[in-house]
């Protein structure tokens, strides 16, 4: 595997040499959230920490440390969530920190997908690049595949993606067998898990790869945001039936009144 220059481990001289080469930064983002009896809680994390090694790896940029700071966990008792104000100030602050420190392009790669995490995600890079600092590309792992149906919960992809990365911390047997437990005690929205081989995993996260390093080539070479702004466009079309139909001002309620209506 190439080197994976890590931001942690990085000397002053080193930092300014690597900044000279290739000024982007990939900052992976998961959550500990109950992802049902077959999966372990930080699967957002551990798959946005390794998804993000293996695109600096083939890239060059330089990995952060994974921040574990979901909003909206899916509502259990084990879940831990964070605050929307708090997760906003972070965001806020890391992307201007990553400004000051040079960059000219920030990745950040989400592991965690609820709706309300996703937008205040999205809504901290689009303004991070209006304001004129370093354009900002965020979302899942799988996310600029343009290919909803992978975006699953505890289902056949995200247990496909960690076989391929850490297969000891899956047991779908678990699940048992004949039909697939409801959602209150399975998490699994989207389609059944023990369909999921490691084999799926591998495919998908290359084809993952190699659309963020297309994105990430073509905004280092252009001063032009316009192919971000769509992309954040329609991350909000794409959730705006959500919003209408659950937000009331808070995505924490939002996403218990979600949960309780496929739940209740």
């Amino acid at each position: 595997m190439a080197t994976v220059y890590r931001y942690s481990e990085l000397r002053p001289g080193q930092l300014a040499r690597r900044l000279e080469l290739y000024p982007v930064a990939i900052a992976p983002w998961g959550a500990l959230e109950w992802h049902g009896p077959h999966l372990p809680f930080g699967l957002d994390g551990l798959v946005a920490e390794a998804f993000s090694e293996k695109l600096a790896a083939q890239t060059g940029a330089i990995l952060l440390p994974t921040a574990y700071l979901p909003v909206t966990s899916l509502p259990h008792p084990q879940s831990i969530s964070i605050r929307s104000e708090n997760v906003r100030g972070v965001l806020r602050d890391l992307l201007e920190g990553l400004q000051g420190a040079g960059f000219r392009l920030i990745c950040l790669v989400s592991g965690h997908y609820a709706q309300g995490h996703e937008l205040i995600v999205a809504e901290a890079a689009e303004a991070q690049t209006r304001s004129g600092g370093p354009p900002v590309l965020a979302g899942t792992p799988l996310a600029l595949l343009g290919e909803p149906e992978l975006l699953d919960h505890a289902g056949r992809w995200e247990a496909s993606q960690l076989l391929a990365l850490r297969p000891e911390l899956v047991d779908l047997g678990l699940l048992g067998e004949g039909a697939l437990p409801p959602p209150a005690q399975s998490a699994v929205l989207g389609e059944d898990p023990r369909g999921a081989t490691a084999e799926q995993g591998e495919a998908i996260l290359q084809r993952a790869l190699a659309a963020w390093a297309s994105w990430m080539e073509q905004l280092i070479s252009t001063t032009d945001p316009s192919a971000l702004y769509k992309l954040y466009a329609e991350r909000r079309a794409a959730y705006q039936t959500y919003v209408e139909r659950y937000f009331r001002g808070s995505w924490e309620a939002a996403i218990q009144a979600w949960w309780l209506e496929r739940t209740g």
